[in-house]
């Protein structure tokens, strides 16, 4: 593991091209699926309604509204965050493009990683706003390089980024499995997901920072109070974690992505071990900690994970929905519901944006979609 700060030798090929995105109106309501129920795990939680309470708004909660389609004919969409002005961050994971999307559609490229490498599952992956963005003006990105997976962080200069400057680097790449969450928690401290690259005995290894969830500063150095000193591991055992969202108790929640049976849902604790390649889904106590929700790998493929309005949010690839999970005030996940069902194809990201809507990115232009015309996209939804 290595963690500097130095010029990126990545070039940021910039641009300013600006023009107005596809914010036509969704020709009708989405199709809502009745609640789901899922098979049955040992000791895991699996869509039945014996929680602590139906949310933390305490209503069963109504239908998303699909509000527009913001824009469209974008390039693999895949990480999204919001500036403080209410306009989004978006990264294009095949182009190595990172764009601004404003919410009346409006887009303007704020330049290009030139060297990312995009095979397979890699290439431009998350992106995350600073918390002081109105001092610093700084992006962070998890890019896909020839050598590794790193964090690289940037200067947003009006409408052009400024040269990387590595934040962590020696992250181990693969063609699939590279994680690529990246998102600030309330501590101010930045996470990072990474994926074991194929490679399951990497997600054990304490050593490797492959099948992880890291915990670093903005600098780029292990966190204080993380489990081990002086690493920036803060859990393990994962396989191919894709979202992270923080409730309204603080409480970590990560999506991530199983192989042949449950995909999960975890609460995620400081030091957690969750079990892959040992185990997946539930079953793995005490040595490892069960998920608190898992789903068929048809009906989920988990990517994007958001919390609003008393509920997380999950967007599904291979399971080409957006679901949503009651949180109860003691932290137990329950009654998971579908929504979009095939609306829209594989769905990728999912945000809450400043005035409480969702964003959601769509990913079928990425080799295992079937696009139409218009894809990829960014939808606003209501909840």
């Amino acid at each position: 593991m290595r963690s500097r700060l130095v010029p990126l030798s990545l070039a940021l090929t910039l641009g300013v091209a600006t023009g107005c995105g596809g914010g036509e109106e969704s020709p009708s309501i989405p199709s809502i699926t009745q609640p789901t129920d899922l098979p049955e795990q040992p000791t895991a939680g699996t869509g039945d309604a014996t929680g602590d309470g139906p949310g933390a708004d305490g209503q069963a909660g109504r239908a998303p509204r699909v509000v527009r389609t913001l824009v469209d004919r974008l390039e693999v969409p895949w990480g999204l965050d919001f500036l403080p002005d209410g306009a989004a961050v978006v990264t294009e994971r095949m182009s190595g493009r990172v764009l601004r999307v404003d919410d009346d559609g409006t887009r303007t490229v704020l330049g290009t990683v030139g060297s990312t490498a995009p095979e397979g599952e890699a290439g431009l992956l998350g992106v995350a706003v600073s918390p002081d963005f109105a001092q610093d003006r700084t992006l962070f990105l998890y890019v896909t390089t020839a050598a590794d997976n790193r964090v690289v962080r940037a200067r947003l200069d009006g409408t052009r980024l400024g040269e990387p400057e590595v934040v962590l680097d020696g992250i181990p790449r693969g063609f699939i499995h590279d994680g690529g969450r990246l998102a600030f928690g309330p501590d101010g401290d930045l996470y990072v997901t990474t994926g074991e690259t194929g490679d399951p005995s990497l997600a054990q290894d304490p050593d490797s920072l492959a099948g992880k969830i890291l915990r670093i500063t903005p600098d780029g150095d292990p966190a204080p109070g993380n489990p081990v000193a002086g690493s920036p591991v803060y859990s393990l055992g994962h396989r191919n974690v894709q979202g992270l969202a923080w409730d309204d108790q603080g409480r970590l929640w990560a999506s991530e992505f199983g192989d042949s049976e449950w995909d999960e849902l975890n609460l995620v604790e400081k030091g957690g071990n969750y079990g892959w390649p040992e185990v997946e889904g539930a079953g793995g106590g005490p040595r490892f900690t069960d998920p608190a929700l898992v789903w068929p790998v048809e009906q989920a493929s988990p990517s994007g994970l958001a919390y609003a309005d008393g509920h997380l949010w999950m967007a599904a690839l291979r399971g080409q929905r957006l679901w949503r999970v009651d949180v109860g005030a003691s932290g137990r996940a329950s009654r998971p519901k579908a929504f979009l069902d095939g609306d829209y194809g594989r769905l990728r990201t999912v945000v809450t944006a400043p005035n409480g809507d969702l964003w959601l990115t769509t990913s079928n232009r990425d080799g295992r979609g079937e696009p139409t015309a218009t894809d990829d996209r960014v939808i606003v939804l209501r909840p």
